[in-house]
């Protein structure tokens, strides 16, 4: 036996005492630590997700607001047989389809040129009035807003239709958005949707959209809008049903749910007590973990999780995963036992072989 430890036997990575012997009370400088109810307390940290207060706080756009690049049809009746703008005879005048330019003017005849961004139709109504009041008695002026991209959002990746959309009336609050972009096309529970204005960004999941009303934010004009699956991950390694990286599958991950992920344990080859979390973790995570105040800067910690023991289940429910760990499990002695025993058996079918052919 001992020339095949010396030999080396194949397996699937560390077993228990390697990985113990990097501990820094040995050889290595990683720190190993006992899952127990408040380790699993202390480590418990998920990403926080949410809007600033510049973006829940902004009021929604006022949906009669004219923006630069939005189409008004504007029509006038003159009270006179030799009308302004009308032919003579018809002191109707309907002047349809009229572009709001780069710079939030439009030009009326007789009126001049006149700032429409930025107010109602309303409010240009009554411009226009005033302007044309000066040139022909007791004129009618009537603005609409016709359908047009003034106000616009991008949206982008998992959503129905990517595209650009115009800021109307329905669709003023990232809800309503998404709905007109035939809605999130992944599983919600890991959608993530990205706002991007200006300079600033915020992020939320998906759901909270319904179980927080306040992050329905309003929407502004030139808004980015970004639909996209979760990119955290771990990588599971070891008596697994499944070695590889993995993607999340849902915002709070525990060890158990992981496991579950790749398959469970290998049940020909797994030891349960030797369930291994290996993390870089904070300064401030790993003494309160450690229950000591000293360490400065990011600690390697192993975290050992029993199956086997009463709670062990349990403590594998509620020890939560985060972005890039990596989970471990190694072999049963038994597995390794039967390594060896094959080993022996093998050699010594080899060497009969060798001398039954060296006999002939």
């Amino acid at each position: 036996m001992g020339v095949l430890s010396s030999c080396g036997l194949p397996q699937v990575g560390p077993n228990k005492r390697q990985i113990f012997a990097g501990s820094v009370q040995r050889e290595g400088d990683a720190f190993i630590v006992t899952v127990n109810d408040r380790v699993t307390r202390s480590t418990a940290v998920v990403p926080a997700l949410g809007f600033s207060e510049a973006f829940l706080n902004a009021g929604q756009v006022g949906s009669d607001t004219i923006s630069a690049g939005d189409t008004l049809g504007i029509s006038v009746w003159e009270n006179v047989d030799e009308p302004l703008l009308g032919a003579a005879g018809a002191p109707f005048a309907s002047l349809e389809e009229i572009q709001v330019d780069g710079n939030g003017f439009i030009f009326i005849p007789y009126a001049g040129r006149i700032k429409a961004a930025g107010n109602s139709p309303e409010a240009i109504r009554r411009i226009i009035t005033a302007k044309l009041a000066e040139q022909t008695p007791d004129p009618q002026v009537q603005v609409r807003r016709l359908a047009g991209d003034g106000s616009t959002v991008t949206l982008l990746g998992a959503v129905g239709g990517q595209g650009v959309y115009a800021i109307e009336r329905p669709t003023r609050t990232l809800a309503a958005m998404l709905a007109r972009a035939g809605g999130v096309v992944i599983e919600p529970e890991i959608a993530q949707v990205t706002v991007t204005r200006g300079g600033h960004q915020g992020t939320i999941w998906f759901q909270d959209l319904y179980q927080n009303p306040s992050f329905d934010i309003a929407l502004r004009n030139g808004d980015r809008i970004l639909v996209e699956e979760d990119q955290r991950s771990f990588t599971a390694l070891g008596a697994t049903g499944g070695q590889a990286q993995v993607r999340f599958e849902s915002h709070n991950l525990s060890a158990l749910e992981a496991i579950a992920q790749v398959g469970g344990l290998n049940s020909s080859t797994a030891d349960p007590t030797g369930v291994f979390v290996l993390r870089n973790e904070t300064a401030v995570i790993a003494n309160a973990v450690l229950n000591r105040n000293d360490l400065v800067g990011a600690q390697r910690m192993v975290y050992v999780l029993d199956l086997t023991q009463p709670n062990g289940m349990f403590m594998a429910r509620d020890f939560v995963i985060r972005d890039d760990d990596t989970i471990y499990v190694t072999e049963a002695p038994f597995t390794q036992w039967n390594k060896a025993i094959s080993a022996l058996t093998g050699s010594a079918t080899s060497i009969n072989a060798l001398n039954t052919l060296a006999g002939n």
